[in-house]
């Protein structure tokens, strides 16, 4: 099997992320299993960190396993809320409300 260029794949899983619909979330794995890479959380989390390298998305409609936002962008969190995203404390959506289901 020969390797994606990495360019390719982090056009790849951009293109997942821009499809995000606004309302709806995400998870990195999710992203990661839609671009056939089933273990591939932890580098869908590396492609969103530079993001704004590539144009814009909407990196901030996506969350890990348990709905939790990202540490250390506070940002995200009013982002949502603009959003109508709802949320179940502080750090958390409410991902049985508002998962994206593609």
């Amino acid at each position: 099997m020969t390797q994606m260029p990495r360019e390719a794949l982090i056009y790849e899983v951009l293109s997942v992320v821009g499809e995000i619909p606004p309302g709806r979330v995400a998870t990195y794995g999710q992203i990661a299993r839609l671009t056939g890479r089933e273990r591939g959380a932890r580098l869908v989390g590396r492609i969103l960190s530079m993001a704004e390298r590539y144009g814009t998305y909407p990196c901030h409609r996506v969350v890990n396993h348990a709905g939790r936002l990202a540490p250390g962008w506070p940002e995200q969190r009013a982002l949502l809320v603009a959003e109508e995203v709802p949320f179940q404390d502080e750090t958390h959506v409410a991902l049985d409300l508002c998962r994206w289901e593609c």
